[in-house]
């Protein structure tokens, strides 16, 4: 129960400054500097919750995350659906205060949905949009595995190495999908917004889950297929 509480906790902790920076700061072409800075959010939130509950949960915060450790064999399938829940409902948390926080301190969201993502950068191309969450989840999640590999000898500073690979592909994800990478992050966000009168994200929601799940996946098969290669 510890490290669902832990899961819940860094997940609405990631969508609250992660996505509120996106609201406050903006995410189009003609704001780079709201790139950067949502990029930085969200890489920052990751540094602080894996020194934070990673030595209690693994700082999952991410179904995508979560499925790459399980078919790695880090986690069992009992294990897997309570941090997806958590991570959900997590997400589910973050954005209803950020919806509370907008809305009672009458602030403009930048971002017109809660920092969801949608296809506008790719012209609506839910083949685009695909295939850029799938190649950023797989270049996130390898990194995972990688880094907290028992082979790898990184120690203290994996937090770190995740935390600027999640702001890495953020810089090229933000102006084409939003980035996901993280199922949880996007269904949040989406169902608030469209609680409170935007349906608009949660049509395409199923993009920011296929997506970032298929290139986990690809990620575990690849990480696992070279490891035994380097063992070998």
């Amino acid at each position: 129960m510890k490290k669902l509480i832990a899961e819940f906790i860094g997940t609405a902790v990631l969508v609250t400054l992660g996505c509120g920076t996106a609201m406050l700061v903006g995410c189009n072409a003609a704001n780079g500097g709201g790139y950067i800075l949502t990029a930085l959010a969200f890489g920052l939130v990751i540094v602080g919750m894996a020194y934070c509950v990673g030595n209690i949960s693994g700082c999952h915060i991410n179904p995508a995350v979560s499925l790459g450790v399980l078919m790695s064999g880090g986690m069992t399938v009992k294990e897997f659906i309570g941090y997806v829940v958590a991570q959900c409902l997590g997400a589910l948390a973050g954005a209803g205060l950020l919806a509370a926080i907008f809305g009672l301190g009458d602030v403009t969201d930048m971002t017109g949905g809660f920092g969801s993502n949608g296809l506008a950068g790719v012209g609506g191309s839910v083949v685009a949009g695909l295939l850029v969450e799938i190649v950023l989840t797989f270049i996130f999640v390898m990194t995972i595995l990688g880094v907290t590999s028992k082979k790898a000898g990184h120690g203290s500073f994996g937090g770190l190495v995740i935390g600027l690979t999640l702001t890495l592909v953020h810089i090229l994800g933000i102006g084409l999908t939003g980035t996901s990478v993280n199922p949880a992050r996007s269904i949040g966000p989406a169902i608030v917004a469209a609680i409170t009168g935007n349906s608009d994200p949660i049509a395409c929601v199923w993009v920011f889950i296929v997506g970032p799940l298929v290139g986990a996946a690809l990620a575990a098969v690849v990480y696992k297929y070279l490891e035994n290669e380097k063992n070998a």
